[in-house]
């Protein structure tokens, strides 16, 4: 037991800016109920699904009781949720005559797994039956799993930021329960070179060019943006990072193992970057081409890769793999199958 005046050394608060939770050691937990209030009914009103019998929307979201927070406690960030949210739906065939029901679900909650996420759709009492129930109690029900699964994504992006202080040697970087072994994993991307300068051999570099296609339960806008958007870039890959989302924009991640520069955006459909480890020889960029296809309830990204490494080749190919599809999808609940 230390004597008095001899304190665990992470309890005292050392000479500091904030002079508050010196290395993060300390519990602070910030409110999200409000933010998760609002962002949960702009995500949820407007959401549409389609066939060739008809078309049905959420029009309002009726009932949303619950409590969301984030806390941080030695350095790791923990995100608590809890919602009980009821929303109306209205459908409307291609003849013209309109349906109405509800959607609810009772236990939208950090414990449950989106996948497997209760949720009951019907239709009103006085309404008779109609093809646009089963329309929404599959398409419906897949999106709206989707869209939940987006709030907790954006979530993370939102109050990732600012959680974990500077500690008094320096700044530490936002880690969530499972960061630790993530952080651990991405450091053996660069594998021995991550600490040193690229080194430029003066010699032709045999390049190779190959392919990846991935499926996305999201939208192409959603998905275009996820590349773009610096918060959400710092949730998916849970470490900082610096992206300027426009023409000619520089990126830097996974603590400066990849970086590059945006070279084409169309919106939503396309975007074209130079793109790098920092361990390949000094200046040699691979161009990384992303096209985002529309189908329907899914989004397939094609990702054309030119002018990597043929010593690379491997490498490059499970990093997409691991640290942007994988990733992406366990952070904003686009999962869909793997192929």
């Amino acid at each position: 037991m230390a004597k008095w005046g001899e304190g665990d050394p992470r309890w005292i608060v050392e000479e500091r800016a904030d002079a508050t939770n010196v290395n993060n050691w300390h519990w602070t937990e910030r409110d999200a109920t409000n933010w998760s209030s609002d962002k949960l009914k702009a995500l949820m009103v407007g959401l549409t699904v389609e066939n060739e019998e008809g078309s049905c929307e959420v029009t309002e979201v009726s009932k949303l009781d619950g409590e969301a927070s984030i806390n941080n406690r030695k350095g790791k960030l923990i995100f608590f949720y809890e919602w009980n949210l009821k929303a109306n739906w209205t459908g409307k065939t291609k003849a013209g005559v309109k349906y109405k029901g509800t959607v609810e679900v009772p236990n939208l909650s950090d414990e449950n797994d989106m996948e497997d996420l209760d949720i009951s759709i019907s239709l009103n009492k006085e309404e008779p039956e109609t093809s646009l129930l089963a329309l929404m109690r599959t398409k419906g029900a897949d999106k709206i799993r989707q869209t939940l699964g987006s709030y907790v994504g954006l979530m993370k992006a939102e109050f990732t930021q600012g959680m974990i202080l500077p500690t008094a040697n320096g700044v530490a970087a936002p880690q969530s329960t499972h960061q630790s072994k993530a952080k651990l994993d991405k450091t053996q991307i660069s594998s021995s070179s991550s600490t040193s300068a690229p080194v430029n051999t003066g010699v032709r570099l045999p390049t190779c060019k190959f392919s990846l296609r991935e499926k996305f339960l999201t939208s192409p806008a959603d998905l275009f943006r996820v590349f773009l958007n610096q918060e959400m870039v710092q949730a998916f890959t849970r470490a900082p990072a610096t992206v300027d989302g426009q023409r000619g924009g520089r990126f830097r991640l996974l603590e400066g193992n990849i970086f590059g520069e945006f070279i084409e955006l169309i919106p939503d459909e396309k975007l074209v970057m130079k793109w790098r480890y920092n361990n390949w020889p000094a200046e040699h960029y691979a161009t990384i081409s992303m096209t985002f296809v529309d189908r329907s309830s899914e989004t397939e990204l094609k990702v054309e890769c030119r002018g990597v490494p043929e010593s690379e080749e491997e490498r490059t190919k499970e990093g997409w793999k691991r640290y942007y599809f994988e990733a992406i999808k366990q952070t904003f609940g686009f999962g869909a199958r793997l192929y």
